[in-house]
């Protein structure tokens, strides 16, 4: 892996564990849920907010793009 892809990696998962850890204290103070439904909502939740990061190599070399929802089109990372 590239240095690009670990930061890829790092970020979307870093993303993905704010909007899980959000998702689930959320889920479990204003909804009924118990069990194991509340970390599996709040998965389906962070999986679909979270933003796709993406290593890619081009013409000028290796960059860093982003996806998400929220956003339309895909954006340059640094």
């Amino acid at each position: 892996m590239t240095k690009l892809q670990i930061r890829a990696f790092i970020y979307q998962l870093g993303c993905f564990a704010i909007l899980f850890i959000s998702a689930r204290y959320l889920v479990e103070q204003y909804t009924n849920l118990t069990g194991f439904w509340i970390p599996l909502t709040a998965f389906v939740i962070g999986t679909l907010l979270s933003p796709k990061f993406h290593a890619i190599k081009t013409k000028d070399g290796e960059k860093l793009f982003m996806k998400w929802i929220f956003m339309k089109g895909i954006k340059e990372i640094g």
